[in-house]
C-alpha cells in the first residue's frame, strides 16, 4: 500500500527558496495573466529569471512556466495559450518548434511502484520543427525527433521519431509528415 506519509523529496532542489518564491509571483502577473498579451514582456522576465531564449519567439497568454532557470528555447518557436511548461527537470526547445493551446510538458511524475512515491525527474527535448497538438501532453524524459508531429490530445510517453506523426493515449506513429516546399 502507499504511504504519503513517509513521501521525500529532500533529494531535489530546484534552486533557492526566496528566488523560487520570488518567481511564483512574477509567473502569476506576467506568464499566467490573460491580460498581458505582449511576447516582449514574457520572454523579458523568462530571461530576468535565468531562461536562454532566442529570437522571433512569440509566447501567448496564460503560459505557465513552473522554473525559468530549466528552460531553453530556440529562435521562431510559438507557444500557445494555457501552455504548462512544468519543468522540474530541463525542457529544451529548439528551432521553430509550435507548442499547441493547453499542451504540456511534464517533466516530474512519481514511482508508483514504491510505496514512498519517490519523485521522478527527467528531461525533455524537443527537436527544430516538432509540433505539439493542443491539449497534448509530453511526458517525462521524452525526446521528439526531427520534423515530428504529436497531434491534439495525444499523450507521448516514449521518444518520437523524426519526420513522423503521432497520435493517441499513448501516442503511437501513424505515418511519415511531408512537409511540401515552395
Amino acid at each position: 500500500m502507499m504511504d504519503l506519509s513517509s513521501y521525500n523529496n529532500k533529494h531535489y532542489n530546484p534552486g533557492n527558496i526566496f528566488k523560487r518564491s520570488i518567481w511564483y509571483f512574477a509567473n502569476l502577473i506576467f506568464m499566467k495573466n490573460p491580460w498581458i498579451p505582449s511576447s516582449v514582456i514574457k520572454k523579458s522576465v523568462l530571461v530576468l529569471f535565468g531562461a536562454k531564449i532566442g529570437k522571433g519567439v512569440v509566447i501567448k497568454p496564460s503560459v505557465n512556466v513552473k522554473y525559468p532557470w530549466n528552460l531553453k528555447i530556440g529562435h521562431h518557436v510559438w507557444i500557445g495559450e494555457g501552455v504548462w511548461i512544468d519543468n522540474l527537470g530541463k525542457v529544451e526547445i529548439k528551432n521553430n518548434v509550435c507548442i499547441s493551446q493547453g499542451a504540456m510538458l511534464l517533466t516530474g511524475n512519481h514511482n508508483y511502484k514504491k510505496e514512498t512515491f519517490d519523485l521522478i525527474v527527467k528531461d525533455i527535448l524537443l527537436e527544430d520543427g516538432v509540433w505539439i497538438g493542443a491539449k497534448s501532453v509530453v511526458c517525462p524524459g521524452v525526446h521528439c525527433g526531427v520534423n515530428s508531429i504529436l497531434t491534439a490530445g495525444s499523450i507521448a510517453t516514449s521518444h518520437l521519431n523524426s519526420d513522423m506523426i503521432y497520435q493517441g493515449n499513448p501516442a503511437t506513429e501513424i505515418r511519415k509528415r511531408s512537409i511540401d516546399e515552395g
